[in-house]
């Protein structure tokens, strides 16, 4: 009523107004039809009949305290009337009843289900002066009672459960006598000495911790890995109104044993230190890290000393995986990691060892196929109900019995199991839930038979706060009383079987439809067994592996949760994103992509980068580079050459492969990272190198070059040679020492006589003359060039 209030509180926004607007007209459509059709409209209009006799007036009880009254008890009970007529009524007053006491639980199913009041069944009132007298009940009217009568006059027999009565008596107008126009059943188990020990029944009352899945596989790149949730809603549950805070608070002080998910406690731990939380495409810093830890402080001292079962990682689906999965390579597999993981993550957080051998499937529904999905990972113990496992016999069974294989089979009772199932926020619907339990317990105990039993109560797996209170008093009236004796699930599981207990379980056939609609799909499980084999390949070329296999791999448990069921498409939505964070994480080791390069030359090498943007280290890669025309480009002559990588956190790495030419054209190049086992990592990468080999005639053209350069230095030799063997041939013929130069001279101007002068003379013009060099120049390598044929024998420079 307080939310109701504040949205009354709250000015209409222009939609709103709009919205009230078109409501206005809509509500006057009828009348308007009333007006114009006539009667027959106005008959087709009619209002339903208005409730008479005894369901004139809604009563309903919001206490019974004590709830098990014992001798010398004085019983209040209080609640609310409501007169659901069109006519006032008169000379109202409460009564309390008592009817007779009701024979095994049957009885009381029975009871529950009868409406309207029964003389003969409902019994007389207890008397006049435990009467309450209301005023005048209009229309609508509610009002308020309570009433308190000592035990001693509600004249109860023997032990048993009776059925308790509220009726409100009154007179509409017209009728002359009064009579019972509402009433309100409960039930009032009474046992008023104390059993002796062996004939108590043991009660186990599970206890569940669990939650949906809320923190997702991305985690930041510091190096705390802080993680990211998908929102804050857990916050909200772990608060001390909340859900998960409520269960720890209320659980304290109750003889429970504790059914936890590790998944729960992981999430939570987390929360404890530095996380993040989803916006849209970003995310911001989460802010609740103090609602976590003093979560986890109650949590730990809650548990202290209490016997704790530790259910697989993130709370598995298992008939999901027994019906759906078993045949999808793999998945039995994350069942066996999920298990093994489940015992160090409650250990640590919680600092109490944890029981890892139950199972518990959803609702207790079990068959031939789940029961060895369930043991398959080391669980020796199935939490079953008595709904899927039944019992041929006229009393309620322990719940242990052996169901073959070496496996035992937790029974948990079906009626106390579903007794806070609904909503119980109405004080009156938590009140009858609460009796009917307490009154269910004792029935049990009195049932005709001389053994002690064990009687197992295995509720919802996420009870609502309300649910949680309503079990927390339902326990609290227990704790007090004599037929029952707190005893944990280990103990229950090892309790001596009834001999007469059936054993037989179920075929897949007889699993029920309703839920079988609600598993995953086996597309579910095939996805996870591609995001496995994506994470596998991953985490080989890693060298801090665990940086990426624990949040991803936890994360693939949680695609398996029971707390999918129902939400199909949020389920895919989950796996989509797993998977897609991995490949964000793979794309960060890649190959820089090439453009087209071309090769000059016979052989040359070729460059390819490898480009790692993680924060860590990889190794154990091979790059391979491959041509699809060895005959026209080669790798160490072959058409494949690899190399070894490793690349450190955010750097690059260029590796050269010899490359060697053989044919001009274009070649296309593949390169394509490995892991060291031969597996693909990544995409491939192509690329087009453009050989341009030299040709025949270029080389004829160097050829020749090479050729006339060798011979020009021939020829300066052959020149110097020559010129050295003048030189030495002109001192030869030069006058010895003592002879006369001028008996020379006379001998030679002799000689010329007309000819001309000697050769030796040169006038001082002729020195400087065109046609001869300076004194300062190197002598010429041959003499002055002549017209005439060449003699035999003679190199000429053409």
């Amino acid at each position: 009523m307080a939310e109701a209030a504040d949205f009354q509180e709250t000015p209409p926004s222009p939609a709103g107004r709009r919205l009230r607007g078109t409501a206005s007209v809509i509500v006057g459509l009828p009348l308007l039809a009333g007006l114009l059709g006539g009667p027959a409209a106005a008959s087709a209009q009619a209002a339903p009949k208005a409730p008479s006799g005894s369901h004139t007036v809604d009563v309903s009880l919001n206490t019974v305290a004590p709830s098990a009254p014992v001798k010398g008890d004085k019983l209040t009970v209080s609640g609310t009337v409501v007169n659901k007529s069109r006519q006032p009524v008169a000379d109202a007053e409460v009564d309390l009843r008592v009817g007779p006491r009701l024979i095994g639980r049957t009885g009381i199913d029975r009871a529950a289900e009868r409406t309207g009041y029964s003389s003969a069944a409902d019994g007389a009132p207890v008397g006049d002066e435990f009467t309450v007298k209301l005023p005048k009940l209009a229309p609508g009217i509610s009002r308020d009672f309570s009433l308190t009568v000592p035990v001693s006059e509600l004249n109860l027999g023997e032990d048993g459960v009776y059925q308790l009565g509220v009726s409100l008596s009154g007179r509409t107008p017209g009728a002359r006598y009064g009579d019972v126009l509402g009433i309100e059943r409960t039930f009032l188990p009474w046992q008023p000495e104390a059993l002796e020990k062996p004939e108590k029944t043991r009660l186990t009352y599970l206890w569940p911790l669990i939650s949906s899945t809320h923190l997702t596989s991305e985690t930041r790149s510091d190096k705390e890995q802080s993680p990211v949730l998908e929102d804050e809603s857990l916050a909200a549950e772990l608060a001390p109104e909340g859900r998960l805070g409520q269960m720890v608070s209320l659980g304290r002080d109750l003889p429970v044993t504790w059914v936890i998910d590790p998944d729960l406690l992981s999430t939570v731990n987390a929360m404890t230190g530095a996380y993040e939380v989803k916006r849209g495409d970003d995310t911001v810093a989460g802010k609740n890290q103090d609602v976590a830890m003093r979560w986890l402080s109650d949590l730990q001292s809650a548990v202290k000393g209490r016997k704790v079962i530790a259910l697989p990682f993130a709370d598995p689906d298992l008939a999901s995986l027994a019906h759906r999965g078993k045949n999808v390579p793999g998945s039995l597999g994350h069942l066996q990691q999920a298990t093994e993981v489940a015992e160090s993550t409650v250990e640590t957080i919680i600092h109490e060892k944890p029981s890892t051998d139950f199972a518990w499937p959803v609702e207790g529904a079990i068959d031939s196929s789940i029961v060895d999905v369930a043991t398959s990972a080391g669980a020796d113990k199935v939490i079953a109900r008595s709904d899927s496992l039944r019992d041929d016999l006229n009393y309620t069974a322990s719940a242990a019995r052996p169901i073959g294989g070496g496996t035992t089979a937790v029974v948990a009772d079906s009626r106390l199991s579903k007794a806070f199932q609904g909503s119980m926020l109405n004080s009156g619907a938590s009140t009858l839930a609460i009796q009917k339990f307490l009154a269910q317990t004792l029935a049990v105990t009195l049932q005709n038979t001389d053994e002690q039993r064990s009687l197992v109560v295995a509720p919802q797996r996420m009870p609502t706060v309300s649910q949680a209170q309503s079990m927390a008093r339902a326990l609290s009236g227990l704790k007090t009383q004599h037929w029952t004796q707190p005893m944990d699930l280990i103990d229950a599981a090892a309790f001596e079987p009834d001999a007469g207990a059936t054993t037989r379980v179920p075929s897949a056939a007889e699993y029920p439809d309703r839920l079988r609609r609600q598993e995953l799909p086996v597309q579910a499980f095939q996805d996870i067994q591609r995001t496995q084999e994506a994470l596998d390949k991953f985490t080989v070329i890693l060298t801090q592996m665990d940086r990426v296999e624990t949040p991803f791999g936890r994360a693939i448990d949680r695609e398996m949760s029971t707390s999918w069921r129902g939400h199909r498409a949020e389920a895919q939505q989950y796996r989509s994103s797993v998977r897609e964070n991995l490949q964000v994480l793979t794309g960060e080791v890649q190959l820089i992509k090439k453009s087209q390069i071309t090769l000059s030359g016979q052989s040359a090498t070729i460059p390819i980068t490898v480009q790692n943007r993680l924060v860590q280290d990889v190794d154990h890669l091979v790059l391979r580079l491959s041509s699809d025309n060895a005959s026209r480009l080669s790798l160490d002559d072959k058409g494949m050459a690899e190399q070894p990588i490793k690349v450190k956190g955010g750097h690059s790495q260029s590796v050269k492969f010899d490359a060697l030419a053989h044919v001009n054209g274009q070649v296309r190049m593949t390169a394509q990272l490995y892991t060291e086992d031969n597996e693909p990592y990544g995409p491939e990468m192509q690329f087009t190198v453009k050989v341009s080999e030299i040709t025949p005639t270029v080389m004829l053209v160097i050829a020749g070059g090479v050729l006339l350069l060798v011979l020009a230095g021939v020829r300066m030799y052959t020149q110097r040679k020559r010129a050295a063997a003048q030189e030495q041939a002109a001192k030869d013929s030069a006058p010895e020492d003592g002879d006369s130069g001028e008996t020379d001279a006379d001998d030679a101007d002799g000689e010329s006589g007309e000819d001309g002068p000697p050769a030796a003379e040169a006038s001082p013009e002729d020195a400087d003359g065109p046609d001869h060099g300076q004194a300062s120049d190197p002598k010429p390598d041959t003499g002055p060039e002549s017209g005439n044929p060449s003699g035999p024998g003679e190199k000429v420079d053409r």
